[in-house]
């Protein structure tokens, strides 16, 4: 017997009905359904009909569909002024009206649930590369996904009994960090913590440590949170950063780990560290596919296998986005930026991004970065909840400097929290950063 694919006919004639009898059902149908959505191309015409009436504030009524469908010649494919008055005869509830709209949308989603899965089956058969046809798969059906009927709107009461909920919470925690705990006191204070959802950015010129200080920001989001954390380094191996992270670990000069010319207490540090190091929750990338669905895929697989709590990536503008074909530098980066915040509330994590800055900030006198110095900015600024420029005096200074080995991570954007800059030590040698204490300040 062959397979009859699902409809809710029955529920189309049924709503059609309540809508002769109460016009103003039609207000939420067209948010919820589409003619497309009618399985009987009757009732699908008479649908067309009474929402270009609708749209024209014209009454809706038996005699005016009928009108309307006389002059699109349409009348006798939507069954004639017979179906119509059929309809129209019958006692319909106008109060059943919204589980008439569930059952049509309900059924619309199956069939194109089976149209999209059979298409994909046929295309499986094709000669296709595995990774091409896994990631139209996935494309496929998160675009089906995002078809799905929309939430409608929250009374403001609901929403307050949620914001009470989570202030009993935050109540009972001493600490002033309600997010993650970024293991640096100043940063934590200006933040209270990376909270899910976020979308952080962390700016700087080459040379300035940003991809060592997100190192030592993944490593201690690992350590103090109890949390996995996802790394994907577009420029780096799997190899060298767990050597920065072990010289960090362990304060062992990274220059020593990379050749190999340690002391005997080093080498002793250096499997401490090394042990350490490997306890973390923390993982890596493992592959050269830059593109941002292979991105999102992977962080998707790793929280529902194991949980995910933070999300690294170094860094924004090496990013590949599929589909990019002709856009300019600034229009990819404006569309990953928009995806990677969708992406972080859609995952419920924190995201750290790195990003370069502007060759703009080597062309003045003060090189301490601001804002506008982003580069590719387009809407980085706009999507981010946070911007983080690193600067060190140092590099630009050498010799000159009354700052060696300093460094300032400058706040200068915080959507819900204070912005400001943060003086820290960076010793470079072993990639660690530190924050300065208040005696190294007011010395």
């Amino acid at each position: 017997m062959p397979n009859v694919l699902p409809s809710a006919v029955d529920s189309e004639i049924a709503f059609i009905g309540c809508a002769f009898i109460e016009p103003s059902v039609m207000f939420e149908a067209r948010d919820i359904i589409s003619p497309s959505d009618f399985y009987d191309i009757k009732n699908k015409i008479i649908y067309e009909a009474m929402l270009s009436l609708m749209d024209e504030n014209k009454d809706i009524d038996v005699t005016t569909v009928t009108t309307r469908l006389t002059l699109n010649d349409k009348l006798q494919t939507a069954g004639g002024i017979e179906y119509l008055s059929e309809i129209a005869q019958r006692s319909y509830s106008s109060a059943n009206y919204e589980s008439y709209l569930d059952d049509i949308y309900n059924a619309s989603m199956k069939r194109k649930a089976i149209s999209v899965l059979g298409d994909l089956s046929q295309a499986g058969f094709q000669d296709v590369e595995l990774d091409k046809y896994i990631d139209e798969v996935e494309r496929q059906v998160m675009n089906l996904s995002s078809k799905r009927r929309v939430s409608s709107f929250r009374h403001i009461h609901s929403v307050t009994e949620e914001v009470e909920k989570i202030a009993e919470v935050n109540a009972k925690n001493d600490s002033t960090v309600i997010g993650l705990d970024t293991g640096f006191e100043g940063l934590n204070k200006l933040t209270q913590g990376f909270v899910e959802g976020q979308l952080i950015i962390l700016a700087a010129r080459p040379a300035m440590g940003k991809s060592a200080f997100a190192l030592n920001l993944a490593m201690n989001i690992a350590n103090l949170n109890d949390k996995n954390v996802a790394i994907f380094s577009l420029e780096m191996s799997n190899a060298e950063l767990v050597q920065r992270m072990v010289a960090a670990q362990g304060s062992i000069s990274l220059k020593y780990i990379k050749n190999g010319h340690l002391n005997k207490t080093d080498w002793i540090r250096f499997s401490t560290s090394l042990s350490k190091v490997g306890q973390m929750k923390i993982y890596f990338d493992d592959s050269n596919d830059t593109t941002l669905s292979s991105i999102r895929s992977k962080c998707r697989k790793l929280k529902s296998e194991s949980g995910l709590g933070f999300i690294v990536i170094d860094y924004l503008q090496l990013i590949e986005y599929d589909d990019s074909g002709r856009m300019s530098q600034v229009e990819k980066v404006t569309k990953i930026t928009r995806s990677l915040k969708i992406m972080a509330r859609e995952l419920e994590v924190p995201i750290l991004c790195l990003s370069q800055l502007s060759r703009k900030v080597e062309e003045r006198d003060d090189k301490k970065p601001v804002m506008s110095d982003l580069r590719d900015s387009g809407s980085i600024e706009q999507d981010a909840d946070m911007v983080m420029l690193l600067y060190r005096d140092d590099y630009y200074n050498k010799g000159n400097s009354t700052r060696k080995g300093e460094a300032d991570l400058i706040m200068g954007k915080n959507r819900s929290g204070s912005i400001g800059e943060i003086p820290f030590i960076f010793t470079g040698e072993y990639q660690k950063f530190r924050e300065k204490t208040k005696e190294e300040e007011n010395e």
